[in-house]
């Protein structure tokens, strides 16, 4: 089980890719992410928290690969244990490929689950020596990157070395928050 930092940007997009191909980091995939959130029919929004909505959601994630390039369409159930001041303590998530998203959609609404909103994101992946950096450019939202550990890699192994790794590469972040949940961030916009 792996876990993750999540940060704004504080430059552009093509900024940071030229930052990054200049330190010699290569483009290992390309993709366009389209994640729709459903959450059980029954739930009274109004009496919960949007990390206790999200927390009972499913998404049917509609994932276009061109680098490598391929289509893959799959059903994601994530969970993450955050502390009380926001951190990511422990996540993991379950993926169940399907053959199509307009079966998925059937199945997940015939089950007793209803959209609640969509977050679509252009992705591109950089990595050297197993450090991978995620840029995600979220339509009608933030530029993000996302930099998870490496088990098994004592230099990349824990959120704290991740940290001091960006800094290190002098990428321009937002250092305010280093867990930016993306799906809440969206959610209090629907809401």
């Amino acid at each position: 089980m792996s876990n993750e930092i999540t940060v704004k940007l504080t430059c552009s997009i093509e900024e940071l890719c030229n930052l990054l191909e200049n330190k010699n980091f290569r483009i290992v995939e390309k993709y366009i992410l389209d994640d729709t959130y459903f959450i059980p029919r029954e739930l009274n929004l109004k009496s919960m928290s949007h990390r206790e909505i999200l927390g009972r959601a499913i998404l049917l994630r509609d994932i276009t690969e061109f680098i490598p390039e391929r289509k893959i369409i799959k059903l994601t159930f994530k969970n993450k244990q955050i502390d009380d001041k926001g951190n990511i303590l422990k996540q993991s998530k379950v993926d169940c490929e399907i053959l199509n998203a307009e079966t998925g959609k059937a199945f997940i609404e015939a089950i007793g689950y209803d959209k609640l909103m969509n977050i679509k994101e252009n992705d591109i992946v950089y990595e050297k020596n197993e450090l991978k950096i995620a840029i995600k450019d979220i339509k009608d939202g933030d530029q993000l990157i996302e930099v998870e550990t490496v088990k098994g890699n004592s230099e990349l192994d824990t959120i704290e070395k991740i940290k001091q790794k960006i800094k290190e590469l002098e990428i321009p972040i937002d250092t305010n928050d280093y867990f930016i949940k993306k799906a809440e961030i969206q959610l209090s916009k629907v809401l």
